[in-house]
Parts: structure tokens; C-alpha cells; sequence
């Protein structure tokens, strides 16, 4: 037997809320983009540049299934908003990198995560340090599905 037998209908809702979850946030990322003048694929973009400090345009092309020229436009439009810059790479100065501007990127970006990061805290603070653990291991598993989803 099953040691966690589950009912289907908190499933079929769990289900419905992810769901929801994945919309609502695209939706979210949708206008801080626009509130940046950029589109929600820059915005990602910036995000994984940011993540891993810099990337090639090959590499960005690789992590997001864009072409090499969809992404030089994505690198122009936040070069031009002056959120990334391309610089030598410093371990082939063959090679040109995109590098975060930070200071700048966490100035634009940041006011728009002020108020989620509050109401997140206060919804985090509702559970014990248990159950925020199988959260997290709940929520690291999900990113793992789809993560795999993506890269198939």
C-alpha cells in the first residue's frame, strides 16, 4: 500500500493551482517588463545573465531555444536600457560576454519584487520550518519536472 494514499480531487486542485501560479506569474513578468520598456523574454534574459554573472549570446541562445539573432536583440534592446553591457571574455578575449549592470538592473527591477517579497514573507512566516521544508522540496522538484520539460 501506499504510504501517502492521495485523493484525487486535492490533486486535480493542486493541479488547477499550479496552473494558475504558472499563468498569474508569466502574466507578472509580462508587466515589469513593460513597466521596463522591454519585453518579458528580455526581462528572462537579464534574469539568467544576472544568475550567472555574464553569458555568451551563444550561450543565452542555448538556455532559451532562441536563435543566435532573436537573441543580438534581445542583448541590443538591454544594452540600450543600459541593464547589460558586452565585454571581452575574461577567459578568451576572443570572445565577446554580456555582463549584467547590477547597480542599474537591481535599481530598475527591484521596486517592482518590493511589495511581492513582503506578502511572500508574510505567507512564508503562516508555516512551520516542517512544512516550509517540504515546500521547498516541493517547489525545488517542480523546477527540476520542468526544467527537464524544457530542455527535452
Amino acid at each position: 500500500m501506499d504510504n501517502y494514499p492521495q485523493s484525487n480531487k486535492i490533486i486535480e486542485k493542486l493541479g488547477r493551482k499550479m496552473q494558475e501560479l504558472s499563468t498569474v506569474t508569466v502574466l507578472f513578468h509580462q508587466k515589469i517588463a513593460q513597466n521596463l520598456g522591454l519585453n518579458p523574454t528580455d526581462h528572462k534574459c537579464l534574469d539568467l545573465i544576472m544568475k550567472n554573472d555574464y553569458m555568451t549570446a551563444g550561450e543565452l541562445a542555448q538556455v532559451t531555444g532562441l536563435t543566435t539573432g532573436a537573441i543580438t536583440g534581445v542583448i541590443d534592446r538591454l544594452e540600450a536600457k543600459e541593464l547589460v553591457k558586452r565585454e571581452k571574455d575574461p577567459n578568451d578575449r576572443r570572445k565577446i560576454v554580456v555582463v549584467a549592470n547590477k547597480e542599474m538592473a537591481l535599481k530598475e527591477v527591484s521596486p517592482f519584487f518590493n511589495s511581492l517579497g513582503t506578502a511572500m514573507n508574510e505567507l512564508f512566516n503562516q508555516y512551520s520550518e516542517k512544512e516550509l521544508h517540504t515546500i521547498l522540496d516541493f517547489v525545488t522538484k517542480s523546477v527540476e519536472i520542468v526544467e527537464g520539460e524544457v530542455n527535452k
